[in-house]
């Protein structure tokens, strides 16, 4: 799954990268993220709209897509693989997602 590419804002006096995830954000499962996401990706390539609501929108989508990516690498965290090793034993190692 590739998530829209959205650069570090210029603009804001807030560092992107390292800011908190707002608490209603962190709330929002995987699924629920991603589709607001794709809602203010949408909305921001039309163009239509007030600057300062294409900015809040901007920075709620950083802030909706670093969650999207934190959900990705949890998840991948969790899942093993399973192996057959060559005198037939099963065994579990941590899946290689690239």
């Amino acid at each position: 799954m590739v998530l829209p590419d959205m650069p570090p804002s210029t603009t804001s006096s807030a560092p992107v990268s390292g800011a908190a995830i707002p608490p209603d954000i962190a709330a929002l499962s995987f699924e629920d993220a991603l589709a607001e996401l794709e809602r203010i990706v949408r909305q921001l390539e039309e163009g239509r709209g007030k600057l300062d609501d294409a900015i809040s929108s901007y920075e709620r989508g950083t802030a909706l897509k670093r969650h999207c990516e934190m959900k990705l690498r949890e998840a991948q965290a969790k899942i093993d693989r399973i192996t057959v090793s060559a005198d037939g034993s099963l065994g579990t190692e941590p899946a290689r997602i690239d």
